[in-house]
């Protein structure tokens, strides 16, 4: 009788276990009868028929997932290995069960196929400026792709691509030179305003002739002023020395 008893609540627990389920906020379950598809349930508690009905929990959170790094060749021939990341969620339960038999590796699959593609599609100058033009290029053709697995892409993003040391060296004199270049080009600027204004200045000189003298004494002053200067001038007047030169 007591054997009985105990058979009676464990048969009891096991009804009770693949009857009554708990379906979290972030969860829906795909449930089928004798194998057909009959809906979606939850959250919350949900009621399956034991030996009837059965179910699929399907997460509908953002999903994470990382690209391996892939090796590429790009439109100029550079070889280099770029890895990424594709933030996706379930949007169709349904598809996401019955269309697809693992969605996960499926998305996972077509991610890495498309970054060899697109990324290859471009030149080496182009993947490094234009980032967010491979990006979108990227999360349309996969959110494409995965659509009808009931699959939402939301985001792609270009991680981090790994150039060669070769290439590295050939960048970093190439922005070397450009600084170089742009360097020499200030400088000439420098000149040319400094140029202009020396010009400016001569011409504003020239009109006046005590104002060459009196520039001349500002100068000994700024050369000759200072603490530890020693500096002695004896300014001869200017006509002395013409008559010296000409001999007139």
């Amino acid at each position: 009788m007591f054997s009985a008893y105990i058979l009676f609540l464990v048969i009891l627990f096991i009804l009770l276990f693949n009857t009554v389920k708990i379906i979290t906020e972030y969860e829906r379950a795909v449930v089928f009868r004798l194998g057909r598809f009959v809906g979606l349930r939850g959250p919350g508690l949900i009621i399956l028929i034991p030996g009837v009905e059965v179910m699929r929990r399907i997460d509908l959170r953002t999903v994470t997932m990382d690209i391996p790094s892939q090796d590429i060749i790009t439109k100029d021939n550079v070889t280099l290995k770029v890895n990424g990341v594709v933030y996706f969620r379930v949007e169709n339960a349904e598809k996401a069960v019955i269309a697809i038999e693992n969605y996960l590796a499926a998305t996972e699959q077509i991610a890495q196929t498309t970054l060899r593609s697109v990324v290859g599609q471009f030149e080496l100058d182009q993947l490094l400026s234009q980032r967010d033009v491979i990006n979108h290029r990227l999360q349309t053709i996969i959110d494409e792709q995965t659509e009808p697995w009931g699959i939402k892409v939301s985001t792609v993003e270009v991680k981090a691509i790994d150039l060669p040391i070769e290439m590295q060296r050939a960048m970093a004199k190439q922005a070397e030179a450009e600084r170089n270049k742009r360097a020499k080009v200030i400088s000439a600027e420098g000149e040319y305003e400094a140029s202009k204004k020396l010009a400016e200045a001569a011409a504003i000189l020239g009109q006046e002739p005590n104002a060459i003298v009196l520039r001349y004494l500002d100068t000994m002053k700024e050369i000759s002023s200072g603490e530890g200067k020693s500096t002695t001038f004896f300014p001869l007047p200017i006509d002395l020395l013409n008559k010296l030169i000409t001999g007139k």
